[in-house]
């Protein structure tokens, strides 16, 4: 699998923002001799200075990179499992080359005519879902601080659209906005729409 790609996706528990796939096609070089990439690791394990420091070493070793985004209201649309693989999918169509097979971080993508492995905690054990990882999470957190200049009031700068105490307290006093997914379980009762099967 030297021209795999890796995929990872950011976002997917939040509630409120996009969910965000990145595909990242690895040169078989850096592969064989991953020192390059020192530092990019599952972005989970990253602080955000640590990320962006690995994105930097991603967007100069990578030979091809995709994203894909998926906004809150096709997620209330579809699912967020869809909608996962909706963003996977599009960040293989932004790929510059077409890889010979698909390393995923735990989803599978049936509709792709490519040999995959779906990996649980993928982003831990490959180097290529790692990178995608780093891609996807720091795509989403930049989206979000662009939010966070459209409704000041909720502080997505600072939770990113998950569901902390200060994600709830905003909700309880301002109510639910456009980047909101309203049929995420937590929202559900301040939208009165009725929940996709898959949460």
């Amino acid at each position: 699998m030297a021209d795999a790609a890796g995929i990872d996706e950011a976002g997917r528990g939040c509630w409120a923002g996009p969910v965000v796939a990145a595909a990242v096609v690895l040169a078989p070089e850096v592969l064989a001799d991953p020192s390059c990439l020192v530092g990019v690791d599952d972005s989970k394990q990253l602080s955000a200075e640590r990320r962006e420091q690995a994105l930097e070493l991603v967007l100069a070793h990578a030979v091809g990179i995709g994203v894909g985004i998926v906004p809150a209201f096709l997620i209330d649309a579809y699912g967020i499992v869809p909608a996962t693989r909706l963003a996977m999918t599009v960040a293989l169509l932004q790929l510059p080359c077409r890889p010979d097979s698909l390393l995923i971080d735990a989803v599978a993508l049936p509709n792709i005519a490519l040999p995959q492995r779906a990996i649980i905690r993928g982003d831990s054990a490959s180097l290529s879902i790692a990178a995608a990882s780093i891609v996807a999470k720091v795509t989403r957190d930049r989206l979000m601080h662009t939010a966070d200049r459209a409704f000041p009031a909720y502080g997505f700068a600072a939770h990113k659209g998950y569901g902390t105490a200060a994600h709830r307290r905003a909700l309880d006093r301002h109510g639910i906005c456009p980047l909101h997914r309203r049929s995420f379980r937590p929202l559900l009762e301040r939208s009165g729409i009725m929940a996709p099967e898959l949460l």
